[in-house]
């Protein structure tokens, strides 16, 4: 009786919302033991350890951190690809009313910050390639801590900062997409261009099977891989092709969905930050939190991330273009703005392109951990600190 009431009490974690935060938790917490252990060299070595075979035309042979960072994170952007087109037919960002506030929200919490980096590194031509590092929000790690406070937040909240953190995640994939791939090879974006058209036409032609956008898509990931464009992004350009609609009826994008979401949040979220914050501690890295690098990070986080979606949100309310949801006060967005601040899986992954100094790229993640921590505890101290007033108030009348 105690196993069945144990499992049940898993399971119900398992499903909850805030589970997959936590195991992110969990991963980065065990990185940084082992990076600050003994164990650091060994497993520095199993991350280079290299995997796959070469051919006389297939090159597939990489080190184990690069099949993670370049093979399942292209997974994980499937998934949010997948999302994206789900709100934008059939969500939150379906109509204008419905997208207005958490676009122009999104828009001014990736400018602002990527501005305030750009005030402290522009003088230097190798930190100012980090400008994207502050504008991406973890949107596990904000949907996560939004969770906890459960019934206490309104609602609608929840769905503005999901879709807020959806349309977050389609400007990152932008920027990498733009700005953060190498020399292009013409012959193998060809490729990958025609295959694309190919899964459109699937897509055209009523084509429901998920094979057959699935297939495909790993070539699609190789000649993407091999293009000079960034390999995540073939995950968001599959995700574009596979059919959806607007009824209850579950299509082909929900399905895929249901079937990756757990696998992201509980396998490969959590390998990612596993494999990349295996930060070793040095007195100096405290004192880089005020260099212009950590500077650049740390406030374009913690207060551009805010500052950005409080004000856009505040002017497209007061110009009317969009109306905050109901039961929604501004001490919530103020609450959600920090919580957008909370950058480690998006912002880890763009310092990583960002930089190819090992020392830049430790730094980078130590003021992007300092700062996402920040904006989390105050995010959420802020928001359930406004609900305890809130409630006070109402019992005194």
């Amino acid at each position: 009786m105690t196993k069945l009431i144990n499992l049940k009490i898993f399971m119900h974690f398992f499903r909850s919302s805030s589970a997959g935060g936590i195991f992110l938790i969990i991963s980065l917490l065990v990185s940084l033991l082992i990076a600050n252990s003994g164990w650091s060299e060994g497993f520095k070595e199993i991350l280079n350890f290299k995997l796959g075979f070469n051919a006389a035309w297939v090159h597939l042979q990489y080190p184990i951190v690069l099949w993670i960072n370049d093979g399942l994170m292209a997974v994980f952007f499937l998934l949010v690809g997948l999302e994206i087109k789900r709100e934008v037919i059939e969500g939150e960002l379906s109509s204008f009313s419905h997208a207005a506030l958490p676009v122009l929200a999104a828009v001014g919490g990736v400018v602002v910050p990527a501005f305030i980096y750009a005030f402290f590194n522009s003088a230097d031509p190798v930190a100012a390639k980090g400008w994207g590092i502050p504008m991406a929000t973890d949107i596990a790690f904000a949907l996560g801590i939004l969770s906890l406070l459960g019934s206490r937040v309104p609602s609608g909240l929840k769905i503005f900062l999901a879709a807020l953190a959806i349309v977050d995640d389609l400007i990152a994939i932008l920027v990498i997409a733009l700005f953060y791939s190498s020399e292009l090879n013409f012959i193998y974006l060809g490729y990958a261009g025609a295959l694309f058209v190919l899964l459109i036409a699937f897509n055209r032609a009523g084509i429901k099977n998920l094979l057959f956008y699935l297939l495909p898509g790993i070539i699609i990931w190789y000649f993407i891989h091999h293009s000079g464009i960034h390999a995540t992004i073939a995950g968001v350009l599959v995700a574009m092709t596979v059919p959806t609609n607007e009824d209850d009826t579950e299509s082909p994008l929900e399905k895929l969905e249901h079937f990756l979401t757990r696998p992201v949040n509980f396998f490969i979220m959590p390998i990612f930050a596993l494999a990349n914050t295996n930060i070793t501690f040095e007195s100096a890295m405290i004192e880089g939190l005020v260099s212009n690098l950590g500077l650049g990070i740390m406030l374009g986080l913690f207060l551009g991330k805010p500052i950005g979606i409080f004000a856009m949100s505040w002017l497209s309310v007061k110009l009317k273009i969009a109306e905050l949801p109901e039961s929604v006060s501004w001490a919530h967005v103020l609450g959600l703005g920090l919580l957008g601040g909370i950058g480690f899986t998006m912002s880890i992954f763009i310092a990583l392109l960002s930089f190819e100094d090992p020392l830049l790229q430790n730094g980078a993640k130590f003021a992007i951990l300092a700062a996402s921590t920040l904006a989390g505890i105050l995010g959420y101290c802020i928001l359930s600190l406004y609900n305890k007033r809130k409630s006070r108030t109402f019992q005194e009348r």
